[in-house]
């Protein structure tokens, strides 16, 4: 084998001479201070500031989607197809459909559901884009320009949902729908009401703008429409008009009532503005707002202010008044302060403004006799002994009387129990070790006035302030083992600032007070001891052979004697100097003076009583007792038998007096109560007996009535209150303190319940909850469970201190609700007097839940306060301005 091969060779060039580099260029001129920068080729690149701008991808953003029976890519068509459970995410859009098709040459989405033979056309679209939802029948959608036709869709919007046939999607913000419907009904196949809009704009989150509207029910129009509309769709509170209503009233003529302006301030505070006027000149306002604070604190402020004119100027009848009232809540949150609280509770104004105020919101609170404020801060500082103190002011009016009380304000300080003696591990054994003490320090200033002069200068000139010093020492042991033995003594000082000077004006038979301004004190001090103890005892009626229902009854008894000591303080007291005594003889003089007692104490204006002039020791006896029962229970497999309480509390007391030279022995105290029928009925009673007999004047005398030839004891009063709370297993989940009438009541200082009546102002009441539908048990056919309950409430009391024999007072109160049928309920309150024999003020009331609606009407057949109210409205709070109400209101005369 012969190979032919060619080679080439490369000559190896001579190394030329180096260049020595520590020579300097002689062309090289001394460096410039400013280098030119060397650009760099990048920076350099044609490219890059070419004036042709590169395509748009065509999608800007990755799209995932999912289908559960095929996903389908057309090549030629340049479409994807999904089917079944179909789903696509794009960006923050997302489609769920039983079919979806992608059309990448037009950037179009068009989603529909699909046909089954069984259940009709299902797996409609859900179309979601942020916050907003709608749920048509199919959609077309523009991934460019964001843009969409949505048809038969049903989109929510606040508390509302719009159902549209065409709706044209403009961007993320805008909607423009054509022959739409606005309704708040949860039956959207066959919605009860919806306000038809003809065209309409949408601003998802924000507002709602339409332009001829009217209202339709169950699909026949109304003439109730308007031009045009505007429907607030913010899902933070927003400001906005109130509606007022309108009536008629026969001495005031036509009225608009609770129309106004609310004020949404910021998400911790609101302000309603409401007012009524009436054609004849009365007008009325109200302020009403709610502050809170997550963690910290919350509460209501609420003035009411109505000037009220009765018929006309220049009529006989004619009459004019004003009346007022403020109140204020307030309560702090646990978590905010442990160490400090404040606090308030403020109901306060004109006496007779419940009876006389004709605003619908104060019916259930005319009978209110009287109000009461408190304002108060604490402050305990933690340490051994612990130091606690409190600053309130009080307010107590009796709307009969028209008088005022009020503290302004109560100091109240106190530094915690000391053991002086105890051991130094902190035991506490004994007589001696159980010594303790404690100090306690009061100041008041306190104010008398009436209505007339409250919030005047003049309500100062009586008042009176002063201090009040405690120290209580006590102490506590065993004896014989089973007795429990206390023994306490107390100092009291007392501060004033204010004390009195008495005389007598014998020429005007007549004795004179006169107010000594400056500091004085006096100071007292008692003694008291007690002993007790336990008495357990058990009537067993388990016998061999027999099991009676009744097994045992436990009897626990608890008697105790106390002891009292209060020393005389005879120095504290002197005789008013007569004056003015010329012209009378010594003989009339002293028939003058025998017949008054001129004795007196300067302390006897001071708020914290007077220093004891007389001696006394006394001697209490009190004893307290408890039954219970074992019964057996009606479940056959409880091991134990069951409790049954028999009587809470019965309880005895008296006292004798050693130092009194008559009539020692006070009256007996009897009192007791028990809880009936699983608590459902709570029964108390009480009774006062005297053993001492009555002269011819009915006069009390030193002599037992038992030697005056009748009973050991004379029964001088008794007491009897029952209330009774029956239900059905449906009505016993009523909660009142949903309620807001209820909780108008109890704001207004009235009743925790109904038994007075409730509020009739249903326009401003809240949405009633909604009702657990789910484990709401269908009704069957003759066959229904009526839910009910009703509040009985029993009072009897009995009088005859001076031989007069009669009731006082019996009265019998009851109020009661009844759901007639899933819709309609009926409730009443009202009462009987038993000894004037008459009705007491009578309340009826009818609700019938129209599913979207609420029609409410209330009528009091009868009283001085006849009237009725008739309301029907829309529950939702967008809409409940839709509303009619018409009213007859009571004829108040001031």
């Amino acid at each position: 084998m012969f190979i032919n091969m060619i080679s080439f060779a490369q000559d190896i060039p001579v190394k030329a001479k180096t260049i020595n580099r520590s020579i300097a260029d002689s062309l090289v001129i001394s460096s410039d201070s400013l280098q030119t920068p060397i650009l760099s080729e990048k920076k350099q690149d044609s490219t890059l500031i070419d004036s042709i701008k590169p395509k748009k991808e065509l999608l800007e953003n990755i799209v995932k989607y999912h289908a559960d029976d095929y996903t389908k890519f057309s090549q030629k068509q340049q479409k994807l197809y999904l089917y079944n459970m179909a789903r696509i995410d794009y960006g923050d859009m997302n489609i769920t459909a039983g079919s979806i098709t992608i059309d990448y040459t037009k950037n179009t989405v068009y989603a529909k559901g699909i046909i089954d033979s069984i259940e009709g056309y299902t797996q409609k679209p859900v179309f979601t884009q942020g916050s907003n939802i709608v749920e048509p029948d199919s959609i077309i959608f523009n991934t460019d320009t964001k843009k969409a036709l949505i048809f038969n869709s049903k989109t929510e919007q606040g508390e509302g949902t719009v159902i549209a046939n065409i709706t044209k999607k403009e961007n993320d913000s805008v909607y423009f729908l054509k022959n739409a419907k606005y309704t708040t009904a949860e039956n959207l196949e066959d919605p009860e009401y919806y306000i038809k809009l003809r065209k309409a704009k949408i601003v998802p989150g924000k507002k709602i703008v339409t332009g001829l509207a009217n209202l339709f029910i169950y699909d026949v129009p109304t003439p109730l429409g308007l031009p045009f509309g505007f429907f607030p769709q913010s899902e933070k509170q927003t400001s906005g008009v109130i509606i007022p209503t309108f009536g008629e009233q026969n001495e005031r003529g036509f009225f608009l009532q609770n129309g106004g302006y609310y004020f949404a301030i910021n998400d911790y505070i609101d302000l309603a503005v409401l007012g009524d006027y009436f054609t004849n000149g009365s007008w009325g306002t109200r302020l009403e707002s709610t502050y809170a604070k997550r963690y910290r604190f919350r509460g209501n402020v609420g003035f009411r202010y109505e000037n009220l004119i009765t018929s006309e100027r220049g009529f006989e009848d004619y009459s004019r008044g004003t009346i007022y009232n403020l109140r204020w809540s307030h309560s702090q949150d646990s978590k905010a302060n442990p160490s400090s609280r404040f606090s308030a509770s403020v109901n306060l104004g004109s006496s007779n403004y419940y009876r006389n105020s004709v605003n619908q919101v104060n019916s259930g609170a005319f009978l209110n006799n009287t109000l009461a404020s408190s304002v108060s801060y604490s402050k305990t500082f933690e340490g051994e002994p612990q130091v606690n103190f409190s600053v309130t002011a009080t307010h107590s009016q009796n709307t009969n009387t028209e008088t005022i009380n009020m503290t302004l304000p109560t100091f109240q300080g106190s530094v915690g129990r000391m053991y002086p003696f105890a051991g130094k591990n902190g035991s506490k054994k004994g007589i001696i070790q159980n010594v303790n003490l404690q100090y306690n320090l009061r100041g008041e200033n306190r104010i008398q006035t009436t209505d007339s002069l409250f919030f005047k200068k003049e309500m100062f000139d009586y008042a009176r302030a002063g201090f009040q010093h405690s120290i209580p020492i006590n102490t506590n042991f065993k004896v014989f083992k089973y007795f429990s033995m206390s023994a306490s003594t107390n100092y009291n000082e007392v501060w004033a600032f204010n004390t009195i000077n008495k005389s007598f004006d014998a020429s005007n038979r007549q004795t004179v007070t006169e107010t000594v301004n400056g500091f004085d004190t006096f100071r007292t001090y008692n003694f008291s001891t007690s002993i007790g103890t336990t008495i357990y005892g058990m009537f067993n009626f388990e016998k061999e052979g027999k099991d009676p229902k009744i097994q045992k009854i436990r009897h626990v008894m608890r008697p105790s004697i106390s002891y009292n000591i209060n020393p005389a303080f005879n120095k504290y007291y002197e005789s008013a100097e007569v004056i003015n005594a010329n012209g009378l003889t010594q003989s009339e003089l002293d028939v003058i003076l025998e017949n008054r007692n001129l004795e007196f104490t300067r302390f006897e204006q001071g708020i914290f009583g007077v220093p004891g002039k007389n001696f006394s020791s006394s001697m209490g006896i009190s004893v307290s007792n408890n039954f219970e029962a074992k019964v057996k229970d009606k479940d056959s497999t409880a091991t134990e038998p069951k409790k049954v309480m028999l009587l809470n509390n019965l309880n005895f007391s008296t006292s004798y007096n050693f130092a009194g030279d008559s009539l020692q022995w006070s009256p007996v105290r009897m009192t007791g109560g028990t809880q009936l029928f699983k608590d459902k009925m709570s029964i108390n009673f009480g009774a006062t007996l005297d053993p001492y007999a009555l002269d011819s004047n009915n006069n009390r005398i030193d002599k037992f009535n038992i030697d005056n030839g009748g009973s050991l004891f004379r029964l001088t009063s008794a007491n009897f209150t029952a209330s009774w709370s029956l239900s059905s297993k449906k009505g016993d989940k009523k909660d009142d303190n949903n309620d807001p009438g209820i909780d108008e009541n109890v704001r207004s200082g009235g009743r925790d319940d109904d038994l007075f009546g409730v509020s009739q102002d249903f326009a401003n009441q809240q949405i009633n909850p909604a009702k657990d539908k789910e484990n709401e048990e269908p009704s069957e056919l003759y066959n229904y469970k009526i839910p009910w309950n009703l509040r009985v409430a029993y009072a009897l009391n009995y009088s005859n201190s001076r031989r007069q024999n009669e009731i006082s007072s019996h009265s019998l109160m009851f109020s009661g609700d009844i759901e007639l049928s899933p819709k309609w309920s009926v409730g009443a309150s009202s009462g009987y007097d038993l000894k004037n024999s008459g009705f007491t003020y009578t309340q009826l009331r009818f609700e019938r839940d129209l599913l979207s609606w609420r029609m409410n009407f209330s009528w009091i057949p009868f009283s001085a306060r006849t009237s009725w109210n008739f309301f029907i409205g829309i529950k939702s709070s967008i809409l409940k301005d839709l509303k009619y109400e018409q009213r007859r209101q009571p004829d108040i005369r001031l």
